[in-house]
């Protein structure tokens, strides 16, 4: 088994003056297309741009497609008089002075979705563990669940919203979960079961397609991948980096353990729910449930637990260097931690925006 990785991320366009979303009018988009053809694409907001990687066969690859990526936009941003941000939501910006992309499939969301899809101005990170067998995508989905909101923690990186310190180290999810078809989902024990369920949905109206059920995780409509879609967009490509070696470790151990005749415990979406309400508000701060022994544990504590978990598939990944930066980042704090730490220093959301600008192309 190879676990093939696919990385997309949604960048913030930024006017160099005021700080605030701008809209690019594809600008961005149509000047990178001639350098990055597919790999880069506009969003429903018109102050959003996505970029995604080609199918890599290892993280090492992943990180130059992701460098190469996050350099390209920056300078074609640059060129044209924007800068670009990787944060999971704006610190200040209002969503309702935003302009929408004109497209059908966004103008026939927000005619469904109103105010719901206006206001979802949010920035995230998907990534994609390739497994051509479906079946088994679905085994390892199931079994994934548990672990999301540990990943959610370690990618916290949008407390801000609208001018204000929001409480939470991420407020991306609170905007997101207005959706339907959101959050952690139920378990499929079968492709039958799954794909009864997809029917039933599209024969009743409610999705014509899909890719219109946008939960945590999911079995890639088109693509023969399992896509975790939980996190914040990270602001440093080291972070993303990190998280996607980790989530490629959790899908290549949880298939080693099921080729040994071992099934990880599948717990209630009501109990992985707590914890991801609990990362959600408390990043890496705060303590989540330990499920097997029905206890309270900092959640940094469970982090290592979790590089132990993982620990004998990454050198066969070949991403040691990635997992260990986890420890790095439970030391120097998430996106949010640091971005709670400038504004605290300076009272001065313009000087996040700098700070999350400047990190962003850290490293290109």
């Amino acid at each position: 088994m190879k676990f093939t990785l696919g990385i997309e991320e949604e960048y913030q366009v930024i006017c160099p003056k005021t700080r605030e979303l701008i809209s690019h009018d594809q600008q961005i988009v149509s000047e990178a297309a001639k350098l990055l053809n597919e790999q880069v694409k506009a969003e429903m907001h018109q102050a959003v741009v996505e970029v995604g990687t080609n199918i890599c066969k290892d993280i090492s690859e992943a990180r130059r497609e992701l460098t190469h990526l996050r350099k390209s936009i920056s300078n074609i941003a640059g060129t044209l008089g924007f800068k670009i941000a990787a944060a999971g939501t704006h610190p200040f910006t209002k969503w309702e002075t935003q302009l929408m992309t004109p497209n059908p499939r966004y103008d026939e969301i927000v005619n469904e979705l109103q105010d719901t899809a206006r206001s979802n101005l949010i920035f995230g990170l998907h990534v994609h563990v390739g497994i051509e067998d479906k079946q088994l995508a679905l085994h390892l989905t199931n079994a994934m669940r548990y672990f999301l909101p540990h990943l959610y923690a370690l990618s916290t990186n949008s407390p801000f919203w609208e001018g204000r310190n929001t409480g939470f180290k991420s407020f991306r999810s609170k905007i997101f979960d207005k959706f339907p078809r959101t959050g952690i989902p139920g378990v499929f024990q079968t492709v039958a079961e799954y794909e009864h369920y997809i029917d039933i949905l599209i024969k009743t109206k409610c999705i014509d397609n899909p890719k219109k059920i946008w939960w945590d995780i999911r079995i890639h409509p088109v693509f023969p991948t399992v896509e975790v879609r939980i996190c914040d967009v990270p602001m440093t490509i080291e972070e993303t980096l990190s998280i996607a070696a980790l989530i490629q470790a959790l899908v290549a151990k949880l298939y080693k353990l099921r080729t040994q005749n071992l099934n990880f415990m599948l717990y209630h979406r009501a109990l992985i729910n707590e914890n991801k309400w609990r990362a959600s508000r408390y990043g890496l701060e705060g303590k989540m449930i330990d499920f097997g022994k029905e206890i309270e544990v900092p959640t940094k504590e469970l982090m290592l637990e979790l590089l132990e978990f993982v620990d004998d598939v990454v050198d066969e990944l070949g991403s040691r260097k990635e997992i260990e930066h986890i420890k790095t980042m439970l030391v120097n704090g998430t996106g949010a931690d640091r971005q709670i730490a400038v504004y605290e220093d300076t009272k001065d959301l313009t000087k996040v925006v700098d700070y999350i600008i400047a990190q962003t192309v850290l490293g290109t």
